[in-house]
């Protein structure tokens, strides 16, 4: 596993726990905006989900460690 790799599977669990803008879980993992002059200037964006989403994540792989439950893909994508 490699540091994009692990970027990766978050993008990909997030997105698919259905739970959060697509916007925001790129700003989370520091996408830049295809605009670079709104890039600038848009660096707080989604800033209220974010913070969400990431007590939601580290809730999430807590709730992982604890229970010991992931064998396979399938069981470490949130419902």
């Amino acid at each position: 596993m490699t540091a994009h790799g692990f970027r990766a599977m978050a993008s990909t669990l997030l997105n698919e726990s259905g739970k959060w803008s697509s916007d925001a879980i790129e700003r989370a993992l520091a996408h830049k905006d295809t605009n670079a002059i709104r890039s600038i200037y848009h660096r707080g964006a989604h800033w209220d989900e974010r913070v969400k989403m990431a007590q939601w994540w580290s809730d999430y792989l807590d709730r992982l460690t604890a229970e010991g439950k992931v064998d396979s893909i399938n069981d470490a994508i949130p419902r």
